[in-house]
C-alpha cells in the first residue's frame, strides 16, 4: 500500500466532518425560529380551555295577586257584575253617543270643492276642454285637368336628309296623338327600314323615336318631319 493514502485520510475526515457540521448548523439556524413559533402555539392550546358560559339571567316571577282586604269583597269577586248594572261599561255608549254626531258635523260641513273650469290657451272659458283647437287643413284643391297638347286635326310636315326627304302625317284627337304615318318617301333607300318608328310616335306622344341600325338619315328625317307636323298643331 502506498505510504501517502495513509497522510491523506485522516484529512478527509476532517473535512467531510467540519461540512457536516456546517450543513447541520446552517439547518439549525434557519429552522429554530420556526421551531421556537411551534412551541409557543403548542403551549398557547394547552392554557387555553373552553370558555365559561355566562350565567342567564331568569325572568322574575310574575307578581301574585292581591288578596281582598276584607271579607266582604268576596261575595262581588265570585259574582260578576252585569253588563246592565257596571260602571265601567255605562260610559262606553256616551263615548259612542259624543262621537257620532262629531263625525256627522265633520262631513257635513267638508263639501266637495267643484273642479275650477278649464281655461284653454285662448283664455275663454266657455270653450270646453276637450275641444279639438287645431287649424282644420284647407280641403284639398281638385285636381286640374290637363290642357291639351295639341290641336284636333290631321298635319303634315316635311323631313330632308342628304339621302332624300320624308313627309310625315300626324292626326290629332282630344289633344293627343292618334296616328302616325309616312305619307311620302323620296329617300335612296326604302323607307320599309323605319316602318317601326310611327307607332312609337302614338306610343310616346313625342317625336323623339328611337334610331335604326344602318337607316340613321331616314331615321332623322322621319323626326324632323313629325316636329313640323306637331308644330302645326300647336
Amino acid at each position: 500500500m502506498n505510504p501517502s493514502n495513509k497522510k491523506i485520510a485522516p484529512s478527509l475526515v476532517a473535512l467531510s466532518s467540519a461540512a457536516v457540521l456546517t450543513i447541520y448548523a446552517a439547518g439549525y439556524l434557519r429552522t429554530r425560529s420556526a421551531a421556537e413559533q411551534f412551541a409557543v402555539d403548542g403551549a398557547q392550546r394547552r392554557t387555553a380551555g373552553p370558555a365559561e358560559a355566562s350565567p342567564v339571567a331568569l325572568p322574575a316571577p310574575p307578581p301574585a295577586d292581591p288578596v281582598p282586604a276584607s271579607p266582604e269583597s268576596k261575595p262581588e269577586a265570585s259574582a260578576p257584575p252585569s253588563r246592565k248594572t257596571s260602571p265601567q261599561a255605562a260610559p262606553a255608549p256616551a263615548a259612542a253617543s259624543t262621537s257620532a254626531p262629531v263625525a256627522e258635523s265633520t262631513e257635513a260641513s267638508v263639501a266637495p270643492i267643484p273642479a275650477a273650469p278649464s281655461v284653454l290657451p285662448t283664455g275663454d272659458p266657455t270653450v270646453p276642454a276637450d275641444a279639438d283647437l287645431r287649424t282644420p287643413e284647407p280641403p284639398a284643391a281638385p285636381p286640374v285637368a290637363p290642357q291639351p297638347q295639341y290641336k284636333d286635326g290631321t298635319y303634315s310636315g316635311w323631313g330632308t336628309s342628304r339621302h332624300g326627304d320624308i313627309q310625315a302625317t300626324v292626326i290629332v284627337e282630344g289633344g293627343r296623338i292618334a296616328s302616325a304615318v309616312i305619307s311620302q318617301c323620296w329617300t335612296r333607300y326604302s323607307c320599309s327600314w323605319i316602318a317601326a318608328l310611327p307607332p312609337q310616335v302614338v306610343s310616346r306622344q313625342s317625336p323623339n323615336v328611337d334610331y335604326v341600325s344602318g337607316a340613321t338619315q331616314s331615321t332623322n328625317a322621319f323626326y324632323y318631319a313629325v316636329v313640323e307636323a306637331l308644330s302645326k298643331a300647336k
